[in-house]
């Protein structure tokens, strides 16, 4: 390049004038076209050397870029251990979120944060005032609903019983309440009966005389208004004594006459026995006033009197359908069925309000004392989800997802080496406890969540802690080995790899022309992440060539 600037330098300036020496030759200036063809000449000289200088330059970096592109390796025998790898986060062996499907104000809480508590400890006790206000009138529906089916099945017995309305008094049909064909139920009231024939007189005798007095003693009756006297007996006598007008003790004497015909409710009366006589009138009554209900339920199939009929004690009134009885029977029993479960729900209820532990462990998390009205309902307001956390310490584990191309290589049992980013240089050993093979499918990838039970539950991992994990799938021992990288898929799906042809190497044996790279079919063993065992088509020591992914050609 020097050399090339003293010629530009040359032929650009003029030459100086030079003097003209005595006895010399003059000289014969040089044509014009002459001078500026020599010019022309120097100039292409040095574009000529520039090019040259600039395609060797070329050259030699093509070649670096070829041999950058691919870094060797040697096939070498060395100790290979198949394993799989993943990450994982550890948990306790066994962990308890206390939940709780009832809320209330916290009676007791016999616990705190740290402390170890055992299965069926009491965690939190509940105020269940409301539940047991439940149970006790789930009782009282129980037992109403008992009584009810007892009741059918003692009346089972009488069959005709059942099935046969009957006059309960000797009287007057006064009213009716159902008609021929109706559906009655159990307890219905069919008929009122009045028996005007006979009329109760009931009126105040002085205590001293109705100590003398008895049940069946002769009485004699006088009716206020008419004076006019019926004989009659003493039907009952009152136990106590009261006061009467002028404050004076007297006693009630019930006296039971035949009604001429013209008494009624509204009538009154004295009485007299012996000598004895009331302290005052008293009203009468009618002898029986009875109501008749059903027994049963069901239709009514028959009715064969009607309102002002005169009827007998005992006398059929009606009848029901014989076959409803066993349907009865059956609807009472399931009535007393729905009553024993809905009885058992409250109880049930009542065991919720009492939180127990379900496991042995340390207690994490205590959100809730004495005080506090417990409601979980409200956690994603208040931001506390569970009233109390429960761990067991004693063992810790955690599980790892694995690919579908090694899910089969993971076996019970398999030793697994740990490592956490939390725990520089420290290292732990594990053991396969689960593989599970309910699988999850992502961008067209499947992994199996795989189980790992920690050796010694170590007091330096941590529930929550990240770590990384290694299971050794086989110790293969010393085979021949190539880094997995190296491996390519040849177009007929078999594994290949990259090898050096005639003149691929440079004399020093480095890659000079990477085009003569040539593919050679191997069969493949083991591997483990980084290597991979060579069944044959290699030798020890033979050199294969890996496309170096980041090199890149700054020419293009």
């Amino acid at each position: 390049m020097e050399t090339t600037q003293v010629r530009q330098e040359t032929a650009s300036q003029p030459a100086a004038p030079q003097k003209e020496q005595k006895g010399a030759a003059p000289k014969v200036p040089m044509p014009r076209k002459k001078k500026k063809w020599i010019k022309r000449v120097i100039v292409l000289a040095v574009l000529a050397a520039l090019v040259l200088f600039l395609f060797r330059s070329c050259s030699g970096a093509k070649n670096v870029i070829v041999s950058g592109s691919y870094l060797p390796a040697s096939a070498a025998r060395q100790d290979l251990v198949v394993s799989v790898s993943g990450t994982g986060t550890i948990q306790p062996i066994h962990s308890y979120k206390v939940t709780t499907l009832v809320k209330g104000e916290v009676l007791e809480a016999p616990f705190e944060e740290g402390q170890t508590v055992h299965k069926g400890d009491l965690l939190f006790r509940i105020d269940s005032k409301d539940v047991e206000t439940s149970i006790q009138q789930a009782e009282l529906s129980l037992e109403s609903a008992r009584l009810s089916y007892d009741q059918l099945l003692k009346n089972q017995s009488d069959n005709r019983k059942n099935t046969t309305v009957r006059a309960a008094a000797a009287g007057v049909i006064t009213k009716l309440y159902v008609d021929e064909g109706d559906m009655v139920s159990l307890g219905a009231p069919i008929a009122d009966i009045l028996d005007r024939d006979n009329m109760k007189l009931t009126v105040p005798f002085h205590a001293a005389d109705a100590a003398g007095l008895a049940v069946g003693q002769s009485a004699s009756v006088t009716v206020d208004g008419t004076l006019e006297t019926l004989s009659g007996v003493i039907d009952s006598i009152s136990a106590t004594d009261s006061v009467g007008p002028g404050g004076t003790l007297v006693r009630n004497v019930t006296v039971a006459v035949r009604n001429p015909g013209a008494l009624s409710d509204a009538s009154s009366g004295t009485a007299a026995v012996g000598t004895a006589a009331s302290a005052a009138s008293g009203a009468f009554a009618y002898g029986e006033s009875k109501q008749v209900v059903a027994k049963a339920s069901g239709e009514l199939t028959s009715l064969s009197v009607k309102e002002g009929d005169r009827v007998s004690e005992d006398q059929v009134i009606g009848g029901f359908d014989e076959t409803d009885m066993a349907t009865q029977i059956e609807s009472a029993a399931i009535q007393v069925k729905n009553a024993e479960l809905t009885l058992q729900n409250a109880r049930d209820r009542l065991e919720d309000y009492s939180i127990t532990s379900t496991i042995d462990g340390t207690v994490i998390e205590k959100n809730y004392d004495v005080g506090d009205t417990l409601d979980t309902s409200t956690s994603s307001t208040t931001g506390i989800a569970y009233p109390a956390v429960i761990y067991d310490l004693s063992a810790l584990t955690f599980d790892i997802r694995i690919h579908e191309l090694d899910i089969n290589k993971i076996q019970v049992g398999q030793a697994v080496e740990i490592t956490s980013d939390a725990l520089d240089g420290q290292s732990f050993t594990g053991r396969v406890d689960k593989v599970n093979i309910n699988g999850t499918t992502s961008n067209g990838v499947t992994t199996y969540p795989v189980t790992v039970l920690i050796d010694g539950s170590p007091d330096e991992l941590k529930p929550g802690m990240n770590i990384s994990a290694k299971i050794v799938v086989e110790d293969a021992g010393e085979v021949l080995c190539i880094p997995v990288e190296a491996v390519n898929r040849g177009q007929n799906g078999a594994s290949t790899v990259l090898v050096a042809g005639p003149g691929a190497l440079d004399e020093a044996g480095n890659l000079a022309d990477s085009s003569k790279l040539e593919e050679r079919e191997v069969t493949l063993g083991r591997n483990d992440e980084a290597y991979i065992e060579v069944l044959s088509g290699l030798e020890e020591g033979e050199t294969v060539f890996i496309q170096n992914a980041s090199s890149a050609n700054p020419w293009g």
